[in-house]
């Protein structure tokens, strides 16, 4: 190789003079760069994006197809739908975060949009909130729907060991059914969620076992008003395919648990159930292994192990297989270990 390939050639994790050349061209026209800024805020799809822009679906799609070609978004399919995202990896990912970082927040436009994606994700949240009380008190009925849930039960008790646990902590609660058959393992026991007709029924039931260390709370999943570092256990039990952000809401979980603590995820595998969109405000049609694998390594867990729960075939059923995940937070060593206090508000 001569030294002029070798002065020409792009040090390592830096972009070439034709990718930049590329990129730059992908981000420079006005609607891309607010959906540049759009997609630094979470993943959004084609139809979230045709209704905060007021713009064609074949115009966005055609800005969304210009942007992945020069690596500066990404696409992943799910049924029907097709989400998008900021890159978060490679030289392209860097330009994409650059470019957005250099934009005024404050300009009314990108400002407006926000607005509007805010009320597009908050339309939403009152559909599945909407859902959530109509089906409060069947809910349990309504997971028939895949694999057997005592054996999906059976798979958590399993994987979340007998404890003892001081704090157990289950995110996106629901019923409660969770807090309901773990929380003898633990000195106190917290589930969070933000429906509340969900949380008086899980009270009713916690109330009825007896489990007056077992708290249901009216909380945000992606804010737990609860301290750092004080859960020996989370769970996420189907309820990431609610979610607009499920790596945000592991993240948060990840943020409760203590060095060496655990986090179970438990969810559907990836599946072709397009009406429940509609008649279950699904937002997400289930998740591949990689995928959460890839979201709790972000997150600073460890993956120790994943197990799928694969239905009978029924003729004339359609089923669902559910997965489990469970992860672990690294110990801290010895030297660096910190007190953390697990006192804070009832």
């Amino acid at each position: 190789m001569s030294g002029d390939d070798l002065q020409n050639r792009p040090a390592a994790g830096s972009l070439s003079r034709a990718h930049a050349l590329s990129g730059l061209r992908a981000a420079g026209e006005a609607t891309r760069l607010r959906i540049l800024a759009l997609l630094a805020g979470g993943e959004l799809n084609v139809k979230d994006l045709t209704q905060i822009l007021g713009q064609s679906q074949p115009r966005i799609s055609r800005h969304l197809k210009l942007m992945a070609e020069a690596g500066l978004i990404t696409r992943f399919r799910e049924g029907s739908w097709v989400f998008f995202r900021l890159a978060d990896a490679g030289s392209e990912a860097a330009l994409a975060s650059a470019i957005v970082a250099s934009l005024n927040a404050a300009d009314p436009v990108f400002a407006r949009d926000r607005a509007r994606a805010s009320a597009v994700k908050k339309a939403r949240e009152d559909a599945a909130q909407s859902y959530f009380k109509e089906h409060a008190g069947e809910w349990d009925k309504i997971r028939a729907l895949h694999v057997a849930e005592r054996e999906v039960e059976a798979a958590v008790d399993e994987a979340l060991g007998p404890g003892p646990f001081t704090l157990l902590v289950d995110l996106g609660t629901g019923t409660g059914r969770m807090l309901e058959l773990f929380a003898a393992r633990a000195t106190r026991a917290l589930g969070f969620d933000l429906s509340r007709d969900m949380l008086a029924y899980a009270r009713m039931k916690l109330e009825r076992a007896g489990l007056a260390h077992a708290q249901a709370r009216h909380g945000d999943l992606y804010n737990v008003p609860i301290p750092d570092g004080v859960a020996d256990a989370v769970i996420l039990h189907q309820v990431l395919h609610f979610l607009d952000d499920p790596a945000a809401a592991i993240a948060e979980a990840a943020r409760l648990l203590k060095p060496g603590g655990k986090l179970l995820v438990i969810d559907f595998a990836p599946h072709e159930l397009e009406f429940l969109r509609e008649q279950s405000a699904h937002r997400r049609l289930g998740f591949a292994p990689e995928q959460i694998k890839r979201w709790l390594k972000d997150a600073s867990v460890a993956v120790e192990r994943q197990r799928d729960l694969a239905p009978a075939a029924r003729v004339g059923h359609e089923k669902l297989t559910v997965s489990l995940w469970v992860g672990l937070k690294p110990a801290v060593s010895r030297d660096k270990k910190k007190r953390t206090s697990v006192e804070f508000a009832a």
